[in-house]
């Protein structure tokens, strides 16, 4: 299939709704029916402040990007950013294009259309 790698950076304490803004977006997908996201907390980071954030044992949480990533279809793509765009959430993301699929796939999975 093809589409594309959509990976959004959020703060780890960023919220949406009441709930953190990583969980709402994924909840959010889910309700989309995008087939799949994934929540990753970064080690360190730096953004357009360009200063270096790290993840110590003894410092609070908040500080750090947490990634949400989707591989999905032109279309799903689409409707994610408009949700996006309509609720108001500031993130920054990449859109990449995907070439996709299953290797061995059920019998229930979407066929491939390459």
């Amino acid at each position: 299939m093809e589409g594309c790698f959509l990976r959004f950076y959020l703060h780890e304490n960023q919220r949406c709704h009441g709930k953190l803004a990583w969980e709402w977006l994924l909840d959010a997908a889910n309700s989309l029916g995008i087939r799949g996201g994934t929540a990753f907390r970064a080690m360190a980071g730096f953004g357009h402040h360009h200063h270096l954030m790290e993840d110590h044992f003894f410092e609070l949480a908040g500080n750090l990007a947490v990634e949400v990533e989707f591989v999905v279809t032109e279309a799903e793509s689409a409707k994610l950013l408009d949700l996006l765009h309509k609720e108001k959430l500031r993130a920054f993301y990449a859109h990449i294009p995907a070439r996709f699929g299953v290797v061995n796939p059920e019998s229930g999975d979407p066929p491939e259309n390459s």
